[in-house]
């Protein structure tokens, strides 16, 4: 019977066929040891030089890591592996025997690593990250569809900028000028004012010259967009959705959070509901501590965002941000004429915004005000301020960042190891 490593606690005692790879093997006169994989885990094989032909021994002490085979054996419990199971070996087919693998089991240079992207993948660590990323994905999915929510696809290209940055990687679009896009939402916004409450996954695109290790210049969002929402409903959307994809993560991902040592007791404190401080007090607690580099009516860098985290176990909500450093959309404060009604999360440990948000403006003439004001004309906006003219209601959306999610549930260091291939400042490829 041919199965995969992750079958095999279903098929104890029983003996299986599973086509493998081998990531390393140790091995002494009358024993090796084969550390296996084959995409869905890793795995030990025993060969007992008394338990199998000569030949199969030698096959085995034969092979070189990377090495692919069909290796048949009995699966048998073993509580001193974190996976509960390995294979007592009978046989093994060869596929083929890899030679002179470039990514041995010593250490290697970030850069060298990167330039083998294609194989580092295979390593156990990266297989964990990669993991957690497809639940997070998984969750995600879950999580909107039980809600109710409809998943839509934003166009990628563009002729508008969401942010109204400059910031954008420009293209032709036949004849004329496109985008490609930096955030499906005002797109999104259409679709909620069809389908009500909606969601959409997918590439993003941001021509930022940062090499910080928490930018990407290519990454993957989560953008929901809601009719008939306001700010306060849509934060409470937001630590509710936050808060299912850690519970989901140490749920099913314990093996993965343990081979990238995570310290999990810091997922499992996180609750709902997350603290709440406004721009003003955040400007604040960053003068008490002894920032003397931001005023308000500024941005915050990424030590700003770490130093306001350090005082909060859980993520933690920044809200009413000064409009002038905001985008075009966003709903003006009821009570003050320079703030909007906008929320970041920040997540704990220093790895900063996972989410931004706000109500948007649902006004027509308080629209094409902040159009006229943003220089905001031709028929890339004008479809946006029509969706004000014909049945506007209140709503709201947000953004959550998958690779930096995925690095804070998954505690690594730098988001380049969160998406399998990173496109970075100085890399396109492999």
């Amino acid at each position: 019977m041919n199965i995969t490593i992750s079958q095999a606690p279903e098929h104890n005692e029983k003996t299986v066929t599973i086509g493998a790879w081998l990531e390393n093997k140790r091995s002494s006169g009358k024993i090796a040891f084969l550390q296996l994989r084959d995409g869905t885990g890793f795995m030990q094989a025993v060969v007992a030089k008394n338990d199998v032909t000569e030949e199969v021994f030698q096959t085995a002490k034969d092979l070189t890591q990377e090495s692919s085979m069909y290796i048949t054996g009995k699966i048998v419990e073993d509580k001193r592996s974190p996976f509960g199971y390995e294979m007592h070996v009978s046989d093994i087919e060869v596929i083929q025997i890899a030679e002179n693998y470039p990514i041995t089991p010593k250490e290697h240079g970030t850069e060298f690593l990167m330039d083998h992207r294609h194989l580092w993948l295979r390593s156990k660590k990266q297989h964990a990250i990669m993991k957690i990323r497809n639940e997070v994905i998984r969750a995600t999915y879950e999580f909107f569809n039980d809600r109710g929510f409809v998943k839509v696809d934003p166009p990628i290209l563009t002729a508008s900028s969401a942010e109204g940055t400059t910031e954008l990687f420009h293209t032709k679009y036949f004849d004329e000028d496109a985008y490609l896009s930096q955030s499906g939402q005002l797109y999104m916004e259409a679709a909620a004012m069809a389908l009500g409450k909606v969601f959409s996954f997918g590439p993003t695109f941001r021509a930022e010259k940062s090499k910080t290790r928490r930018h990407l210049i290519e990454f993957w969002m989560i953008e929901p967009e809601m009719a008939f929402v306001k700010h306060e409903e849509s934060l409470v959307i937001q630590e509710e959705y936050v808060y299912y994809l850690v519970q989901s993560v140490l749920k099913n991902c314990r093996l993965e959070l343990g081979i990238l040592d995570r310290d999990i007791s810091k997922l499992e404190n996180i609750k709902t509901p997350f603290p709440r401080i406004t721009y003003d007090e955040a400007i604040e607690l960053l003068k008490e501590n002894g920032f003397d580099d931001i005023e308000w009516g500024e941005d915050f860098g990424a030590p700003h965002e770490t130093a306001i985290a350090e005082n909060f176990d859980n993520p933690v909500f920044i809200v009413n941000y000064p409009k002038d450093i905001k985008a075009f959309y966003m709903q003006p404060h009821p009570e003050r004429d320079d703030v909007v009604l906008c929320a970041d999360m920040i997540a704990p440990e220093g790895y900063g915004e996972i989410i931004g948000g706000s109500e948007r403006i649902d006004d027509y003439d308080v629209m094409k005000q902040r159009y006229e004001e943003h220089g905001l004309s031709g028929p890339a906006y004008d479809w946006y301020l029509e969706l004000r003219k014909y049945g506007s209601v209140p709503h709201s959306g947000f953004g959550l960042g998958l690779e930096r999610t995925v690095a804070w549930l998954a505690g690594v260091e730098h988001i380049r190891e969160t998406i399998p291939f990173p496109r970075l400042l100085n890399r396109l490829y492999p």
